[in-house]
């Protein structure tokens, strides 16, 4: 990977800064998929096949770096590519096919998301396989506060985040068509307990690699999330003004938003 350390800062910059932009935009415009499909953002294509083009770029383009780079052998950044693909394993593979239904997505958010799954796949291989100091992971990372407290991190926050999917998924009964609120899990807690586990798992992520490439990425998700789970929020409020305790029950992040 021919790019200096002051190039791949600068990329760093130019994504944490898009991320602050998106992170506005999308308090004004709702993204055309799930609960606001919307038929104006043009072409689409059913969900299942949807997710799996958005999800498996990042996939395929981590292991790419990772054949390609001298590095494949250093037992800690294979460490750290296992826990990444982990997540888009289920994200690309399985995930889609537990859907139920078949939703329509717009083929610009497909593009979109994969368009910003690939640039993260080149921020984190990037880092990782890359532009780290050969050193900067020595054998005994594996046991150091950094990486225990991040593997916590990011392992509760893919199971809040598949847990919160399920009970999603497992709202209505065959043939229902009503609206329910979830309920149980972090549910408890935020609106968008998805939403929690998935940033969970990225800021855990950023600590146990200890990395600004990490840290980039945790912004872009909560950039990303954090407007989707704000509307999601008052859509709820809406439709179940007295389940919805809204003292208690917060957007994303329990007892703060």
């Amino acid at each position: 990977m021919m790019i200096s350390a002051h190039a791949f800062n600068i990329f760093l910059l130019v994504m944490a800064a898009v991320a602050v932009v998106v992170f506005i935009s999308l308090y004004f415009v709702n993204a055309g998929y799930g609960k606001f499909y919307n038929p104006k953002w043009g072409v689409s294509l059913d969900n299942h096949l949807g997710w799996f083009l958005m999800e498996v770029p990042v996939f395929l383009a981590m292991l790419l770096l990772w054949v390609l780079s001298e590095r494949k052998g250093d037992l800690v950044r294979l460490v750290f590519l296992l826990l990444f693909e982990l997540h888009y394993f289920h994200r690309s593979f399985i995930f889609p096919r537990q859907l139920r239904g078949h939703s329509r997505m717009p083929l610009t958010i497909i593009l979109m998301g994969a368009l910003f799954n690939t640039l993260n796949a080149l921020m984190q291989g990037g880092w990782i396989f890359f532009i780290s100091p050969q050193d900067y992971y020595p054998a005994n990372w594996l046991t150091s506060l950094p990486f225990l407290a991040g593997t916590g991190l990011f392992l509760v926050g893919m199971y809040i985040n598949i847990q919160s999917d399920s009970i999603i998924r497992n709202l209505r009964k065959p043939g229902d068509t009503a609206h329910y609120l979830p309920k149980g899990g972090m549910f408890r807690y935020v609106t968008s307990a998805n939403y929690f586990g998935e940033f969970m798992e990225w800021v855990g992520f950023a600590i146990l690699t200890w990395s600004w490439a990490g840290a980039v990425f945790a912004l872009w998700t909560f950039a990303n999330l954090a407007p989707r789970a704000a509307r999601i929020y008052d859509l709820y409020s809406q439709e179940f003004p007295e389940e919805l305790d809204t003292h208690k029950v917060k957007r994303i992040l329990p007892f703060i938003y």
